[in-house]
């Protein structure tokens, strides 16, 4: 039923489409354009960009708006992204990011199917059974986060992508000293009234020259236990965490860079329960456990401004993730298992060699990206996860082809190969993957687009007990397809209006991640749009339709377990010259309705949906003492709703009270 659509009546439907369209768009660039000055015209700025310039469904949160949400975690920051859901989302451990039904779970911290990268660092920590630490950091050390959907988009990063992709890039100097010699410093100091949150970010910022650039950031949150809409105390949702950046850039010559960044969060957790994703102990127990993430990476780049053929990116990246814990025999009921007091430690470091040139064939131009990737895995042996390394090789190529008038064609190829060593045994797997998008720009705004692609997921080191998996690449087929509109002036001068919608089937197979399932079948629609109107009205809204199918071994089809639920979201507000913004923003679950097994039969299950709203205030004083100082107030689920979002495994928190207060100096 949910079955790949074919590749040549996929991109033969866009072609077509796009002949009609051209056939009977009308010309509106005919006539000389009037070079006379009309005057300064104000344009109309929603709270998020809808990327309509792009097949690939992409959405990018920049620092206003991520300042603005004041989120305690990235994942509660980017669950606004049509397509993404969370597991829970309030603290960092026990939570995790699900794309369009894959990534975090509620049993293993993630099933390798959503990348996560770090100024180029890949973070993850493969699969740890009952510890959930997909991404472990804090917003205040990002000024922007890129959430691209699915496999498409995805080739330049790794291979078995089949949810998506989030790219964080870290805060420089010069977005505080606007790339200017000088010193700024300062910082936010922010506060919650559910669990008493407190955190703050305090910032150094130095160019010594206008090449040199010194960027000191560190981060500090902590919450205690959070009440839900009842009232109710949310077990294991205290946490404390600092957290820290320090980066650096040198320019030299005219076409010479080099940029080094450093990140690590720390958390000392006592007396919690093992199971990260439960409010109690339960079975397990409880344990005391310290967890640290680092990251560090060295980027070089040589771009002479004289040569298009050449654009060399040339990285190192280090990721770390140790988990240390310890037992509290008093607390679990049948004693400690060997599986509670393991302790883990996961290593990735990537150097990648990419090259991005630009070049005139004919009526085509290029934007070819090519790359070389060599990744090591190193994984500490532990009970229920063994060690091992995993050394990689990848080849990439990234071709943007604009041609004709309107038309782009994207063909992309990634070759992958693997060797997991263990103590006793060693396996050797690779892969081609690939896909390509095709896109139609109108010269009215709407645009046309498609895309193919496949990739394999190649076996991890967790299964190295499981030969069979061991040899077993995770296959995956996507589809997508859908419009998209872009329209400045529309219902009046200054006004600006953008919307995306995306369609696609994902076909996931020979699958080694879940137990009992051979195959999973997702479709999906993704919505994105946004009005913002010349006086400073704005409304932003998002939705995500997704209906799964997986078929377990012994031929039975059900619900997919990782589904989540169908949402919208819709942000109306005003934004008051420079002065003020204000905002009102509607979150609905609907009711969602799974298959499961029950004594070998299947029965469905009812989760009743939810709708909460958030009111957001920021104020930005423009003369005066509090000039350049920016008051944050916000109020999540006002109503004070009790509910637990789909695919959580823990009450939501109830209303919320959030301030913050920034400024540099």
């Amino acid at each position: 039923m949910y079955k790949i659509l074919s590749r040549s009546i996929l991109l033969a439907g866009v072609s077509t489409l796009a002949a009609i369209a051209t056939a009977s768009a009308q010309d509106e660039s005919s006539g000389e354009e009037d070079s006379e000055f009309l005057g300064t015209i104000t344009l109309g700025e929603s709270k998020r960009a809808v990327q309509t310039d792009t097949a690939t469904p992409v959405t990018v949160i920049d620092q206003e708006e991520a300042d603005d949400r004041q989120a305690s975690t990235i994942a509660e920051l980017i669950d606004s992204v049509p397509g993404v859901a969370l597991v829970n989302g309030s603290t960092p451990s026990g939570s995790g990011i699900n794309i369009r039904g894959f990534g975090a779970n509620g049993t293993y911290g993630t099933d390798q199917k959503v990348a996560i990268i770090v100024d180029g660092a890949t973070t993850g920590s493969e699969e740890i059974y009952r510890v959930g630490n997909q991404l472990f950091t804090d917003p205040y050390l990002y000024k922007s986060v890129e959430v691209i959907r699915g496999t498409v988009g995805s080739f330049e990063y790794g291979s078995g992508i089949v949810g998506g992709t989030v790219r964080l890039e870290t805060k420089d100097a010069a977005d505080f000293t606007g790339g200017d010699p000088g010193l700024k410093a300062g910082g936010t100091l922010g506060a919650a009234s559910n669990g008493d949150g407190f955190n703050t970010s305090l910032i150094a910022a130095r160019q010594p020259t206008e090449n040199i650039e010194l960027l000191a950031n560190y981060a500090y949150r902590e919450q205690s236990l959070q009440k839900d809409g009842d009232g109710n105390e949310i077990g294991n949702s205290a946490f404390e965490l600092p957290s820290l950046l320090l980066k650096g850039r040198y320019s030299f010559g005219t076409a010479h860079a080099i940029t080094a960044s450093y990140t690590q969060s720390e958390a000392a957790d006592r007396d919690v329960p093992y199971d990260t994703f439960e409010t109690t102990g339960g079975s397990f127990g409880n344990v005391d456990r310290d967890t640290k993430t680092q990251t560090a990476s060295l980027a070089y780049n040589f771009n002479p401004l004289d040569n298009d053929l050449v654009n060399i990116d040339a990285s190192l990246a280090y990721a770390n993730q140790e988990i240390d814990q310890t037992c509290l025999p008093a607390s679990a009921p049948f004693g400690c298992f060997a599986v509670v007091d393991a302790d883990h430690q996961y290593e990735t470091t990537t150097a990648t060699l990419k090259n991005t040139a630009f070049a005139d064939t004919g009526i085509f131009s290029h934007e070819l990206r090519t790359g070389l990737q060599l990744i090591r895995k190193e994984r500490l042996d532990a009970n229920s996860a063994p060690g091992g390394t995993d050394d990689r090789v990848a080849v990439f190529v990234v071709d943007q082809i604009d041609f004709l008038e309107g038309w782009t064609f994207t063909p992309a190829l990634r070759w992958e190969t693997s060797e997991i060593d263990g103590e006793t045994e060693s396996y050797q797997n690779d892969a081609v993957m690939g896909g390509a998008s095709l896109r139609y720009q109108f010269r009215n705004g709407l645009a046309l687009f498609g895309s193919l692609a496949h990739t394999e997921s190649l076996p991890i080191i967790d299964d190295l007990g499981t030969p069979l998996y061991m040899e077993q690449p995770e296959v995956a087929d996507t589809a997508e397809y859908g419009f998209s509109y872009d329209r400045i002036g529309l219902f009046g001068e200054g006004n600006a209006a953008a919307f995306k919608v995306n369609y696609y089937e994902t076909a996931l197979s020979d699958i080694t991640s879940y137990s009992g399932v051979t195959d999973v079948d997702q479709t999906g629609f993704e919505i994105e749009a946004s009005f913002a109107a010349a006086i400073g009205f704005y409304t932003d809204i998002n939705a995500n339709i997704v209906n799964g199918q997986e078929t377990r071994s012994n031929g039975q089809h059900l619900d997919w377990r990782n589904t989540p639920a169908n949402n919208y979201r819709i942000t109306v507000g005003q934004r008051f010259s420079n002065f003020a913004d204000v905002s009102f923003e509607t979150v609905s679950n609907l009711d969602t309705e799974r298959s499961n097994l029950t004594g070998g039969a299947a029965v469905y299950d009812e989760t009743e949906g939810f709708t909460i709203y958030n009111l957001r205030l920021t104020l930005r004083p423009q003369n005066g003492i509090l000039e350049g100082t920016q008051f944050r107030i916000s109020a999540e689920n006002l109503s004070d709703e009790l509910y637990t979002p789909f695919l959580a495994t823990r009450a939501a928190t109830g209303r919320n009270l959030k301030v913050a207060v920034s400024r540099m100096f």
